[in-house]
C-alpha cells in the first residue's frame, strides 16, 4: 500500500522550487568535481573527495525531494470555518493571555519558527476539524494542556 503525504499547494511549490535550484547548481558541482579529479592522485586528493561527497549529497537530496512530490497529496482548503490543512488558527493557551497564530500544514512543511505546525502534531491533532470557540486538550509528551481556538482564517 502506498502512503501519500498530505501537503498544501504552497508546500508542493516550495519543493518544486528547491528541486529547480538544486538542478541549476548541479553543473557547477560537476565542474568542481572534474577540476578536482584533474589534480592527480585520487587517493590523497581531499578536494576530489569533498567534491564527490557534495555532489552525492545533492543527488540524494534531489531523489528525496522527487519522492516527496511523487507521493504528495495536495489538499485544497475548504471554507467551512473548521481548522484544516492550509488554514491559519489563532489560538489562546489557557496558561497565557496572548494569542498565537499557526498555519496548519503537512508533515514535511512544518516549521515552528515560521509559525507552521503539522496537522498530525499533538497540537495539530487536538485542533483539527474544530471550529472557533472550541477548547481542546492537547496531549503532548511533556504533559497535557488546554488551548482555545479564537479564530480560523
Amino acid at each position: 500500500m502506498v502512503y501519500f503525504q498530505k501537503m498544501t499547494p504552497e508546500g508542493y511549490k516550495q519543493i518544486e522550487d528547491e528541486i529547480a535550484r538544486l538542478k541549476k547548481d548541479r553543473p557547477r558541482r560537476i565542474k568542481i568535481l572534474q577540476a578536482a579529479r584533474a589534480l592527480g592522485d585520487l587517493s590523497e586528493n581531499t578536494e576530489y573527495t569533498e567534491a564527490k561527497r557534495d555532489l552525492g549529497h545533492l543527488q540524494s537530496r534531489l531523489r528525496y525531494l522527487g519522492k516527496q512530490l511523487k507521493y504528495a497529496e495536495i489538499v485544497e482548503t475548504k471554507d467551512d470555518g473548521k481548522v484544516d490543512l492550509g488554514k491559519t488558527a489563532v489560538l489562546k493557551f489557557d496558561d497565557d493571555e496572548d494569542t498565537e497564530e499557526y498555519k496548519i500544514v503537512g508533515r514535511m512543511e512544518a516549521d515552528l519558527a515560521d509559525g507552521k505546525i503539522s496537522f498530525d502534531s499533538p497540537l495539530g491533532q487536538a485542533i483539527m476539524k474544530k471550529e472557533a470557540g472550541t477548547t481542546s486538550t492537547v496531549e503532548a509528551p511533556a504533559g497535557e494542556y488546554k488551548v482555545t481556538i479564537v479564530e480560523v482564517k
